[in-house]
């Protein structure tokens, strides 16, 4: 007897909460750069660099992560990276040097949180469902959106007051008390409870999942996909996509409107609107794609992008003027709009089996794009005096990057293409 609601969807609900929560600890540092500075006298660019190495590993876990979800199953992998983002968080309560933070901040933290990422969303999402699979990528990236929305305020508060120790702690409980919900709630995949995924006809069987070790399936599928362009299209244009999201506005957005005047709550709690607005553009986002050329979504994404960054300079954030606004809503809803598109594309790189960890690479290659603007954006702030280098230069690489995304093949023409597995 079937039941009116799919498993899948109940899956798909336990995975938007586990992100939801992993977006607190991933919101984290933009609100304890100014804390630390104050209390330990570290430059910008020291914490920033701390940052950057988080960014660094929350991508370049992401395809090995894939991997191990497939041969060790999702929920022993996500939970061994919510223990060890609650682990890194609470020994930084006693840090007192700036490597303690790159290592613990950086190097645990990041690690952790890069094993679960985006990676468990589109896991999920290639597992449970056939169809409405861009909808339900749209929604899961939300739950990182959403999730900042509801922690970045809360954290930058206890930051403030008690302090960021206050905050560091929060983050580690938050990630402690998550481990038993996927332990007992999370199922593994539609066999496991002798189903099938949401969408799936008559005849589909259960793909073969792989045996061997990991990280060679890893990269052994990074080979196969330097040899399809489409795969390097997608690399560059998801590298500029983490430069100016996680990397230029995710880390220095509040920073920067501290430079002009602003209170950092109220800066947090602009990001945050942010936040709001992307949980409407990426559901929408994982909407068009289900029936518009994710070609033409991710050009119209780039572009928009790349202009509301050259308008941010002139804005300054001394006061709620209402071309501040305009700009929170405009980015916001275009944030992470260009996930839905690009997880779909990389489904088509080397076939949907290979879906996960082909976007695993690319994540990457976004990550790489987040550290280097952690880092470069406070390096141009302390040589410069300001953030405005930093926003006009990552503008223009989003206009660029509009142009290269329609060169992607489209999904005739990659039928017809001949790809060596």
């Amino acid at each position: 007897m079937k039941t009116k609601l799919h498993p899948a969807w109940i899956v798909a609900g336990i995975t938007f909460g586990t992100l939801f929560a992993t977006a607190g600890f991933r919101s984290a540092p933009s609100v304890l750069i100014l804390p630390l500075e104050e209390e330990f006298g570290w430059r910008r660019d020291v914490i920033s660099f701390a940052i950057a190495i988080n960014v660094l590993l929350y991508g370049l876990t992401a395809p090995f992560a894939a991997a191990l979800m497939e041969r060790f199953t999702v929920r022993k992998v996500v939970m061994a990276a919510l223990t060890t983002v609650g682990t890194g968080a609470l020994l930084t309560i006693w840090m007192s040097k700036s490597w303690h933070l790159m290592l613990l901040w950086g190097v645990v933290v990041g690690v952790g949180t890069g094993s679960m990422a985006l990676v468990f969303a589109a896991t999920i999402t290639n597992r449970w469902f056939v169809k409405k699979r861009g909808l339900v990528i749209g929604v899961l990236t939300a739950a990182a959106a959403s999730g900042q929305l509801v922690f970045l305020p809360g954290l930058s508060k206890l930051a403030e007051n008690p302090g960021w120790r206050t905050a560091s702690l929060a983050i580690a409980l938050g990630a402690y008390l998550m481990v038993p919900l996927i332990y007992f709630f999370l199922k593994e995949d539609p066999q496991s409870i002798n189903t099938t995924p949401y969408g799936a006809p008559d005849d589909w069987q259960p793909p073969v999942l792989p045996k061997g070790n990991a990280a060679k399936a890893a990269i052994n599928a990074l080979k196969d996909a330097s040899k399809v362009g489409n795969f390097w299209y997608l690399v560059g244009s998801f590298f500029v996509c983490g430069l100016s999201t996680s990397g230029l506005i995710g880390t220095h957005f509040i920073p920067a409107a501290h430079d002009h005047g602003m209170v950092q709550v109220t800066a947090a709690s602009l990001l945050a609107l942010i936040g709001l607005f992307d949980v409407i553009g990426t559901i929408f986002s994982g909407y068009l794609t289900d029936r518009v050329d994710p070609r033409k979504l991710l050009f119209f994404y780039y572009l928009l992008r790349g202009l509301s960054l050259f308008l941010l300079p002139s804005i300054l954030f001394s006061t709620l003027h209402p071309s501040t606004l305009v700009f929170i809503i405009f980015y916001g809803l275009d944030w992470v709009a260009t996930v839905p598109p690009t997880v779909l594309l990389c489904r088509q790189v080397l076939g949907p089996e290979k879906g996960a960890v082909i976007y695993g690479w690319v994540f990457a290659a976004h990550q790489i794009g987040g550290a280097i603007a952690a880092f470069g954006a406070a390096v141009l702030r302390v040589k410069l005096g300001d953030y405005a280098a930093a926003f006009y230069l990552t503008g223009i690489l989003c206009v660029i990057t509009s142009y290269f995304v329609l060169q992607i093949s489209t999904p005739t023409s990659l039928k017809k293409e001949p790809v060596k597995l």
